[in-house]
């Protein structure tokens, strides 16, 4: 735990070195996004087994959207969209890593090499040039801190964080470096950091690695689930579900202690979704992450302020991950960027006008830094309960197009395509009018 003082301290020189403090009525912020979740994986959506109390009570006091998505089933591009409310194809972090030009180095590790730096820091600047939520809540007198899962080098230089756990200097840091202790070794970092914030409003980015890999949960919970699930892989997923919803649990009690429950906008969602490998471990199936199907897509997201946001299970209505600025930008009564494709989720007007959502999947490897989309694979609409998924021509040649009806069928088994020529019709010119990528991407 000695590594968390560096962060700390950079958070007291923030204290140190901040305007005059803001009122203390504007609210605080914190946004939780788990990692390699599934859809189905929680108490309250019905799961026979995972125990998730925190979240379960969380979602009772949120408007809660059970059918909610993220546009990209990828950690690194739909954390971008998360904080930029653009789709991959309009911030242009569109997957992982960057291929690299030499055969056989691995773009995990290539970084370290100056030789392809430039790689590395394109898609980094894709992201850097985008505005996002955290720089804006920051240029509004908020502090703001960085915690777990982060991909775009120094998050105080690239987002506008005024304190992060992760360094983000090239070596260790690929996606969070030390930022990826929290949780799994506790909360102190962002307590420390609450309170040192005196009379300002603050931000916290709470995206941990979990129940993300490696599945390594504490031994009581490893032990409560090899007594429930088929398979030890599946029982040590199972077991980080609920290790996650432990530390979701311990933050909310926090805040309850401090009397600063009430005073909290609690934004909530995933990355990507996750299917276990039932017999490999931190292995994830087939039509999961990665994937255009619900596995790999769908997330629950909730919004919650007690005393201000009703709280109401929506079952029906989609949401989407490129709502949370709009969302966030409304409820604290800043504006927003103009050209964000999102739209306030406590607004029931908005809502009822919205018809369908869009998303993209993409390879993990960016095949070109210079023109991010050519490794699309698949676009998909929902209209509806109906969810169309359309394979990319150049990247899957030989891919159909595939139709699902998601009220009866919501785990995506009966291709309605072949049978349904007119409504595939239909959602494709809805989804080209979305986005039809350019001849330089197909």
């Amino acid at each position: 735990m000695n590594k968390i003082f560096p962060f700390v301290l950079l958070a007291l020189l923030g204290v140190l070195s901040a305007p005059a403090a803001a009122p203390a009525s504007r609210p605080n912020v914190i946004v939780i996004i788990s990692d390699d979740h599934g859809w189905a994986d929680y108490g309250f959506m019905g799961h026979p087994h995972i125990a998730t109390p925190a979240l379960d009570q969380l979602a009772a006091r949120s408007i809660t959207f059970t059918r909610g998505y993220s546009p990209v089933p990828l950690c690194r591009p739909s954390l971008a969209t998360i904080a930029t409310g653009l789709y991959p194809h309009q911030h242009r972090v569109t997957g992982n890593d960057p291929a690299l030009p030499d055969a056989g180095v691995n773009a995990q590790t290539g970084r370290a090499n100056p030789k392809y730096a430039r790689y590395y820091n394109t898609i980094i600047e894709n992201f850097r040039s985008r505005p996002n939520f955290v720089r804006d809540l920051t240029a509004r007198g908020y502090r703001s801190f960085e915690t777990g899962k982060w991909w775009e080098g120094d998050p105080v230089q690239t987002a506008g964080f005024t304190a992060a756990m992760t360094v983000g200097t090239g070596k260790g840091d690929r996606h969070g470096g030390a930022g990826l202790e929290i949780g799994r070794q506790g909360l102190a970092p962002i307590t420390q950091f609450i309170e040192q914030s005196g009379a300002r409003p603050w931000l916290v980015w709470y995206a941990p690695l979990l129940p993300h890999a490696p599945h390594t949960p504490p031994a009581d919970l490893l032990a409560k689930y090899l007594k429930l699930a088929p398979t030890e892989p599946i029982a040590r997923y199972w077991a980080c579900v609920e290790w996650f919803d432990r530390t979701c649990g311990e933050l909310f009690s926090y805040l309850d202690q401090k009397g600063l429950r009430e005073n909290t906008i609690v934004l909530y969602t995933t990355d990507n979704g996750w299917i276990q490998n039932p017999d490999q471990a931190n292995r994830f199936a087939p039509r999961s992450k990665q994937s255009p199907y619900e596995g790999g897509h769908r997330t629950p997201i909730m919004i919650s302020w007690p005393g201000h946001i009703a709280p109401r299970m929506d079952r029906t209505q989609v949401a989407s991950n490129i709502d949370l600025w709009p969302t966030l930008a409304a409820l604290l009564k800043t504006p927003a960027p103009t050209n964000l494709p999102g739209l306030n989720l406590t607004d029931p007007i908005a809502l009822a006008k919205r018809t369908t959502i869009h998303g993209e999947a993409l390879a993990h490897n960016i095949a070109d830094v210079d023109d991010p989309t050519r490794s699309l694979q698949h676009r998909w609409i929902i209209q509806g309960w109906s969810k169309l998924i359309v394979p990319d021509p150049r990247n899957l040649p030989t891919a159909q197009t595939e139709l699902y009806d998601l009220q009866s069928d919501p785990w995506e088994k009966n291709n309605l395509a072949p049978q349904q020529p007119d409504r595939v019709r239909e959602l494709r010119q809805q989804l080209d009018a979305w986005w039809t990528p350019s001849p330089a991407a197909k």
